[in-house]
């Protein structure tokens, strides 16, 4: 598997201009604008020559493709050496460390384990 090309940041025309606009990719339409017409020195535009291989195409820095994770019974059949789990964001706590459990168990990677539980203090 070939690595991920590094690929240039994208940003809105005049993005520095004017912080209402942010930094989010639009296309330039203007009839009179630089970036569109491709002029040297002027930010690049999003074009097909900067995507990907399609061998690492959704492949997260550590090698592995990501797999998403609800329940426990979900990381059964998932291969270990390829694959590895996120686990998603409307799982609570009790499941959450039912995964964990089970995905140490199996020896399979995961991408969002979480912080330390914290212990809850009652008011007396």
């Amino acid at each position: 598997m070939t690595r991920k090309k590094s690929t240039h940041k994208f940003r809105r025309q005049e993005w520095f201009r004017f912080a209402k606009l942010g930094e989010k990719w639009r296309k330039p339409r203007g009839s009179d604008s630089k970036m569109r017409l491709g002029i040297k020195g002027k930010p690049t535009i999003v074009s097909i020559g900067y995507r990907s291989p399609k061998s690492v195409r959704g492949v997260h820095p550590s090698g592995f493709v990501e797999v998403l994770v609800h329940a426990p019974r979900d990381l059964e059949g998932l291969d270990t050496s390829k694959q590895a789990v996120r686990i998603g964001s409307s799982v609570g706590g009790r499941k959450r460390e039912q995964i964990l459990a089970k995905a140490k168990e199996l020896g399979i990677k995961v991408l969002n384990p979480g912080g330390k539980k914290r212990e809850v203090e009652h008011a007396a």
